[in-house]
């Protein structure tokens, strides 16, 4: 593989910009999940007794030495988290190891304390892709001189090992699961209206044939399964763009259909792994003069051909896999496509068996391949204490790669159908002592078998007298049937990704539930505090800050809805609350005649929560179970400088929604960057045109000229003085004055 100096720009700037709508997302969130009146407040996390800092597995310990609240701590550490990603994002310089290693602790901070909320698929992602980025980072803000250098392809490497185990691994749960709606191939079908967050586009694309869906469900399996291991190790470069581009046009068609998350977000940038630089200066522009290719010998036309040859093999052999394996057969009559799958779970757990430790295998031949070419790059440096230097940083940066390699397999290996027995003891506990950084992650454990019954929905119901009852519908999941899918990406709505998952499983009894249940009933805004000077300041001149004040909102209704007019209970909280489950589906023109203005159908399932009050026992007994029942009253906040910012900036972001907020972020970049394109355009138009023909400028003189002038003897000064000396003689002459 070539050299990857501009892919690896691309996955450091990638990282910085996920980070930053990782943490701000997180930010809006903090006061309905984890403020004193949110759902699972972080001060009943805080440790009873002190302990050594890096005995701690959260930053939050650092909040009492700087007078702060620890919601006030996890704001700080996400505002922070924004900062430095923002810097990392717009400076190239900042985009260093020193950086990364900060965003990676202030991430894992939050993501021990953060709890059910920030235990997402995404969430291991973000961490393991992060401590990646440390690696692959430059170590430049210690030292003056950074540039590329010979052991970068190594830590790079790790990226795209990441890749395939993320994307193998995803396509493999499918079926090792056992789920049915894969190997009838109909899951495409379940999954547009099961996913978490479907979009418009969703709806529409559930409408196409049914012919049609089935072949997306065999393109699906084929990019996640066949592609990765055929092409992303490939020693051909074409595979390797292929492969890309697979999974780069797999990763839209999620984008579209399903939103913007991170997690698509994070495949996007680990799929720059297959580029090299080679692939960026191709597409530059057109070639200059004196660039053309020089003409081949035989023996390179000879390679370039096999070349060729194989890589239309392997093209050949993931078209015959879809038709021997998925029966693809063609109807010239209906002009259709019948597909249908020709193995059973049985015959994929044994192929996956085979196939476990051959990847494995062929991961460390692909590690040793790479580690071998750096190691000979550095011998061929000139100098001899530049080639040890180099060594010196090839032996860390490939033991670090590999001690990381050898963590990684123990996760991979745990895999449905796969076997951890087979991994060496001292490297499973090695994994069981780390565990808890999340160097590594497991992927495509814990598949959710698609429901042919529809999208299971939790619906919350609050009433004053237990008669009349009103639905309390979120923002970003389905809710009421005629309310058009909404855009929601890049926030992660957690409180609705937690009930989506509560729905799939039908649970009732999660200490985050609870928590819900009991805050909707109490209806108490953010905790009350003294005023600052900062917020008479603010009073002044935001008045619509007092009514924040003045009008009954519970802070974490704001998780469900930030417009007061859309909340039932906007002045005064219910008295009772319970919640039922529903079936979901999206309407068919076709067949609901009755549901032309609606986007879902929804049929009555069973009840999810009792109706309960503040008093019930019920509820009493579950969050004294939970950990959630109140010992001691809230500690007002201490007046320091820092908390009176953070109240300030808690303040002006109030009542603004997480997507509206990211959203107007990445507007607000991407409008820098194109004020800086058209800065750079101009500062580059005006430099001075190339002189005419007639005009010539002197050709500088080269440097063999120049060393030749500047070696040349003494004596020819002496001489040249001579030479003067001889030329006013010769004036002087009788011939020359006539």
């Amino acid at each position: 593989m070539g050299e990857v100096k501009t892919p690896r720009q691309w996955f450091l700037w990638s990282i910085a910009l996920i980070y930053v709508c990782a943490f701000a997302s997180i930010y809006v969130q903090i006061p309905g999940l984890y403020g004193d009146e949110g759902i699972l407040p972080v001060r009943l996390q805080m440790p009873k007794e002190q302990r050594p800092l890096l005995e701690q597995e959260s930053l939050l310990c650092l909040g009492p030495s700087l007078g702060l609240a620890p919601q006030h701590t996890l704001e700080l550490m996400c505002l922070l988290g924004v900062a430095l990603g923002l810097g990392a994002v717009l400076l190239e310089p900042l985009r260093d190891s020193l950086i990364y290693l900060c965003l990676q602790a202030l991430y894992l901070s939050l993501y021990n304390v953060g709890g059910d909320f920030l235990h997402s698929e995404w969430d291991v992602l973000l961490l393991e892709a992060g401590v990646l980025a440390v690696l692959v980072a430059p170590l430049g803000l210690l030292c003056r001189h950074s540039s590329y250098s010979y052991h970068d392809p190594v830590s790079f490497w790790l990226t795209r090992w990441l890749f395939f185990r993320l994307t193998f691994c995803t396509g493999v749960s499918k079926l090792a699961s056992g789920d049915p709606a894969w190997y009838d191939l109909s899951a495409l079908s379940h999954h547009l209206e099961n996913q978490m967050n479907p979009t418009l586009l969703a709806w529409y694309i559930h409408q196409l044939p049914d012919w049609l869906l089935r072949l997306g469900a065999v393109v699906v399996l084929q990019s996640e399964i066949t592609v990765p291991l055929v092409t992303f190790f490939a020693p051909i470069r074409r595979l390797r763009l292929f492969g890309f581009y697979v999974q780069l046009f797999l990763q839209l068609c999620y984008i579209l259909t399903g939103n913007c998350s991170l997690l698509n977000l994070l495949s996007i940038t680990l799929s720059f792994s297959l580029l090299d630089d080679d692939h960026f200066n191709s597409n530059s522009g057109p070639k200059k003069k004196g660039q053309e290719k020089k003409p081949r010998s035989y023996g390179q036309a000879l390679v370039s051909y096999l070349t060729l040859l194989v890589e239309l093999a392997v093209y050949l052999f993931i078209l015959y896999c879809s038709i021997t394996l998925f029966k693809i057969q063609i109807n010239w009559e209906e002009k259709t496509l019948s597909s249908k799958t020709s193995f059973n779970q049985k015959g994929f757990d044994a192929f996956l068996e085979v196939f476990q430790e051959l990847t494995i295998w062929i991961g460390v031949l692909s590690f040793t391949w790479e580690a071998v070419s750096a190691m000979l790059n550095c011998v061929c440096t000139r100098g001899i204490a530049s080639k040890l230097w180099s060594l010196l940083q090839w032996a860390v940066i490939t033991a670090a790669a590999a001690a990381v390699f050898a963590l990684s397999v123990v996760p991979y290996t745990s895999m449905a159908g796969m076997s951890v027995s087979k991994v060496l003891p001292a490297v499973r506990d090695t994994y069981s002592a780390v565990e808890r950084y999340q160097l590594v992650g497991a992927y495509g454990i814990q598949h959710r078998l698609i429901s042919a019954e529809g999208r299971p929905e939790i619906i919350l119901e609050g009433s004053y007298d237990g008669l009349t009852w009103t639905e309390m519908n979120p923002m970003y999941k389905p809710g009421n049937v005629n309310a058009v899918p909404p855009i929601v990406g890049p926030h992660q709505p957690r409180l609705e990704w937690l009930m989506w998952q509560a729905a799939q499983r039908g649970e009732d009894t999660s200490p985050w539930f609870t928590g819900l249940i009991q805050r909707l009933l109490q209806g108490k805004p953010e905790g009350e505090r003294p005023l600052y000077l900062s917020d008479y300041i603010y009073l002044m001149l935001m008045l619509n800050y007092v009514s924040n004040f003045l009008f009954f909102f519970p802070v974490v209704v704001s998780l469900l809805q930030v417009d007061e007019a859309q909340y039932p209970f906007s002045q005064r909280p219910p008295a009772l609350i319970k919640a039922k489950l529903y079936n979901y589906h999206f309407t068919d023109p076709a067949k609901d005649k009755t549901h032309l203005q609606n986007w879902w159908r929804r049929q009555y399932k069973k009840e999810f929560f009792p109706i309960v009050n503040l008093d019930d026992p019920t509820l009493k007994k579950l969050l004294e179970e939970s950990g959630l029942k109140e010992k001691f009253p809230v500690q007002p906040s201490s007046d320091t400088p820092v908390s009176q910012v953070l109240s300030l900036i808690r303040g002006h972001v109030k009542g603004i929604s997480g997507s509206l907020m990211l959203s107007t972020l990445l507007a607000t970049l991407a409008g820098i960057f194109l004020i800086k394109a058209v800065f750079s355009w101009a500062l580059g138009s005006r430099k001075p045109r190339p002189a005419s023909a007639d005009h010539k400028p002197r050709k500088p003189k080269e440097p063999s000229e120049m060393a030749e002038k500047s070696q040349a003897p003494a004596t020819s000064n002496r001489g040249s003085k001579k030479d003067s000396n001889e030329k006013k003689d010769s004036e002087r002459s009788p011939r020359k004055r006539k």
